[in-house]
């Protein structure tokens, strides 16, 4: 497994080790005491989810605030997504940066968010199947997140604009100088 930590500390690009033969592939896509080892802590992950998504498809910014504050291991299933994480942690270094990783079936990728993070991504593929580890329950009273747009964080989403698929509540989100973190 090759991990990399991103310009974002705490935030890593996770690489699986690929077996391929005649028949198919095989990796293993978590395991607790290696992902521990690679962030230098333990994390409990309590929830999985999936979606399911077409082309130019943008969920996000999204983030928990709180007690209910969440870090996410994400992977693309199937097609391609770029996939966003934004520092806001407060007194950060880099509080207001971002990363950008493309996440597919093919390069199995894995991005981990830790707390503190603001998250999303964009559908590049005709369809992908997203998954994501959570290590906190979902909160709504705690749900925060910030437009995909803030031109303070200028974020490449490598398609045009004309191509987004935004839901009504994530295009009413604030800027990052507005928002509740």
């Amino acid at each position: 497994m090759h991990t990399e930590e991103t310009k974002l500390k705490g935030c890593f690009i996770i690489e699986p080790r690929i077996f391929n033969d005649s028949r198919g592939y095989f990796f293993e896509s978590f395991n607790q005491k290696a992902f521990d080892q690679i962030i230098g802590k333990e994390t409990i992950f309590v929830q999985d989810n999936e979606s399911y998504s077409t082309k130019g498809v943008l969920r996000g910014l999204h983030y928990q605030t709180g007690e209910f504050s969440q870090a996410k291991l994400v992977r693309v299933i199937k097609g391609k997504v770029l996939d966003v994480a934004v520092d806001i942690r407060d007194g950060s270094a880099t509080f207001g940066q971002h990363v950008c990783v493309e996440l597919s079936e093919e390069n199995k990728r894995q991005l981990f968010v830790p707390r503190g993070f603001a998250h999303g991504f964009i559908v590049l593929s005709d369809v992908a199947i997203f998954s994501y580890k959570c290590d906190n329950y979902y909160n709504k009273e705690s749900e925060g997140g910030i437009i995909y747009n803030d031109p303070t964080l200028a974020i490449d989403w490598q398609l045009e604009e004309t191509e987004f698929i935004v839901s009504e509540k994530d295009k009413t989100l604030p800027k990052l100088i507005d928002a509740r973190l």
